[in-house]
């Protein structure tokens, strides 16, 4: 699925939509998020998690390498791998503890092995003054949610 966002007010609108379209108990899924710098993950995971009812400032997680929030819908884990020198780091993390919510991955190729285990894969790119949202299902739950989102955008 391709969506064109034109700005951050639709990087934030395309994050609830988002959000709206997981299923009410958000534990277990896992959310890769990539791009280059700049490119709108950190937009996208804050909006997201403010979208779950988060009111404060949702920092990002480039040092503390994990920001969890405890939600009405469940937990939501925004996580900064690119700091993260060896995939092996993850189980300091406490990674498999960490999947009674929902985790939002940014920079996972430092850990290649995730997108064998993660749901989805939201790719955000440079496209003239906005930007361009490749959503790809990794999983099979993956894919129905991608086809359910796909109903709120036309794609390319």
């Amino acid at each position: 699925m391709n969506a064109w966002l034109a700005d951050e007010a639709a990087t934030i609108a395309f994050a609830r939509n988002f959000l709206d379209t997981l299923p009410a108990d958000l534990s277990g899924w896992t959310v890769l998020l990539k791009g280059e710098l700049g490119a709108g993950k950190s937009t996208f995971a804050r909006a997201l998690i403010k979208a779950a009812g988060h009111d404060g400032p949702v920092p990002s997680p480039t040092y503390t390498l994990v920001e969890p929030y405890s939600l009405p819908r469940g937990n939501i884990y925004h996580i900064d791998l690119y700091r993260v020198s060896d995939e092996e780091e993850l189980r300091y993390l406490g990674w498999t503890e960490l999947d009674d919510g929902c985790r939002l991955v940014e920079w996972p190729d430092r850990a290649p092995g995730l997108a064998e285990q993660a749901d989805l894969e939201l790719c955000l790119e440079y496209e003239g003054s906005g930007r361009r949202a490749r959503l790809e299902g990794l999983s099979e739950r993956g894919l129905a949610f991608v086809s359910a989102l796909a109903s709120a955008y036309s794609e390319d």
